[in-house]
């Protein structure tokens, strides 16, 4: 199977797939129309015209630091992305890799557990409910810590929950482990709470001169909660329509 064929292929439940290639710069996934609101937002801000038609979707994933609210507004989004094998790539036995392109998660690949190269990134959008926090100095700068949350429910009970934080790890961002607390729970008041306070205690923030550890870690569990409260909002928006 090829590149172009795992991309056209309809995935379970016949969910509506966005795709973008590797190659492409911010600036055109920024353009196009189809991209989603949560991945438009974490694109603009901090990020000129200028870095975005200069960086391509490969070098972000690459260097994540670059623009790390996209790619936590991936990672929280369930993003998977397509692996093709480096020409030089062998397996352990010695031989060519031939397996084909393989689609993995996108955190995988953020951990450095995938070996190969990004060809393309999807993402299924699905009915997620998404939301965002950030804490900066002004409008202008990259965000001292940001949190994205996206949510998916089944009827009032959360059926998938992921948490994406920025400015509290050793690395650039990283999905919290605390948001599968909230699966199986409904999304209210007592159980938001409970995942912002998880998610205090599980980061590991390093002080600079933009805020102490303690202050990143407090801010953590604050923009945990105001992102999940966002997608609780944008749930009983639908309940009511």
């Amino acid at each position: 199977m090829n590149h172009q064929q795992i991309l056209e292929t309809d995935p379970p439940g016949g969910e509506e797939t966005w795709s973008v290639d590797a190659d492409a710069s911010l600036q055109s996934v920024l353009d196009r129309p189809d991209t989603s609101p949560l991945l438009r937002q974490t694109l603009t801000g901090a990020l000129s015209w200028q870095a975005r038609n200069s960086r391509s979707v490969r070098t972000a994933l690459a260097s994540p630091r670059s623009a790390p609210q996209w790619v936590a507004a991936l990672l929280a989004l369930g993003a998977t992305a397509v692996i093709v094998a480096e020409a030089e790539a062998e397996t352990e036995a010695g031989k060519e890799n031939d397996s084909g392109p393989q689609e993995v998660p996108l955190e995988a690949v953020m951990q450095r557990r995938i070996r190969g190269r990004v060809s393309a990134l999807r993402v299924r959008m699905g009915e997620k409910k998404w939301g965002q926090a950030r804490v900066t100095r002004t409008p202008a700068d990259e965000p001292i810590v940001a949190a994205v949350a996206a949510v998916e429910m089944q009827g009032d009970v959360v059926h998938q929950a992921r948490v994406a934080l920025t400015g509290v790890w050793p690395e650039p961002v990283r999905l919290a482990q605390a948001a599968t607390r909230l699966v199986g729970q409904p999304l209210d008041e007592h159980s938001i709470q409970a995942v912002a306070e998880a998610v205090e205690q599980e980061v590991a923030p390093e002080a600079d001169f933009l805020g102490s550890e303690e202050y990143r870690r407090a801010m953590a569990g604050v923009l945990t909660r105001r992102a999940l409260a966002a997608c609780r909002s944008q749930h009983q928006e639908t309940r009511n329509e």
